[in-house]
């Protein structure tokens, strides 16, 4: 069952209508990033630069090359740096388009069932927020157990194949149950969203096509509590009504 849902969220991923969605969450990252940069390059010119240049007040008038040379180095370590923050923003960005890729997969794989409802903007965003606390709780703790030998790698996989399937179920289930029904049918089914959970962790851990980590792990786990749904006799019916 969780190989089929991988199967069909990787389907998923090659949609036109996913791969515009995609590009569209790159997009406004890269947007945020440039902003950023543009802020904080601009901060450095205007603040920074002038305070270094008030403890040497007598340097000669070429050592005005030195703070172009400065600034230019300044401006290039910025852009390495945000860089490192292309993949958590991306999942934050990417969190607001969640319900977005949900509908994809309900439209296109299961057209006779009734649609979910989407999270309202505000929650859409604590939720957001949330996996990237998630994402970044798991790796620190995982983190901290890289100093204890022979369980680093495990650690990563079991941490966040726990936290993240966690987290994308419920938000799959939200979307036709109520958070406590959600949270129940999680508890009920954890060992097949924790194994679940594992792929997620599996795409989280490969470098770029991690940019695409919220987008699988959302049609993923629709699939995946689609087709738990469907087998449980006190839930079978749910998703006709």
């Amino acid at each position: 069952m969780v190989i089929d849902a991988a199967r069909l969220a990787l389907a998923n991923l090659l949609a036109p209508e996913t791969r515009k969605l995609f590009w569209k969450v790159l997009g406004i990252t890269l947007l945020l990033l440039v902003g950023l940069w543009l802020a904080l390059h601009g901060a450095i010119v205007a603040f920074a630069l002038p305070w270094v240049e008030s403890f040497f007040p007598d340097l000669p008038d070429w050592a005005g090359w030195v703070a172009f040379v400065f600034t230019i180095f300044a401006g290039v370590g910025l852009a390495f740096g945000l860089a490192f923050l292309l993949s958590p923003v991306t999942a934050v960005v990417a969190g607001l388009f969640l319900d977005d890729i949900a509908e994809v997969v309900e439209r296109r794989d299961y057209p006779a069932d009734r649609p979910g409802t989407a999270m309202p903007l505000v929650p859409a965003m604590i939720g957001s927020l949330k996996f990237l606390g998630v994402v970044v709780v798991g790796n620190i703790i995982a983190l901290i157990l890289l100093f204890v030998p022979g369980i680093n790698l495990i650690a990563f996989f079991l941490v966040n194949g726990y936290l993240l399937g966690r987290e994308f179920f419920e938000f799959a289930a939200m979307r036709f149950r109520s958070p406590e029904e959600a949270r129940s049918f999680r508890a009920k089914h954890s060992t097949t969203v924790f194994l679940g959970g594992l792929i997620i962790a599996a795409f989280l851990a490969v470098p770029i096509v991690n940019l695409l980590t919220p987008l699988f792990a959302a049609a993923m786990m629709v699939h995946l509590h689609k087709l738990l749904s469907v087998r449980d006799p006190l839930f079978a019916n749910q998703l006709r009504r």
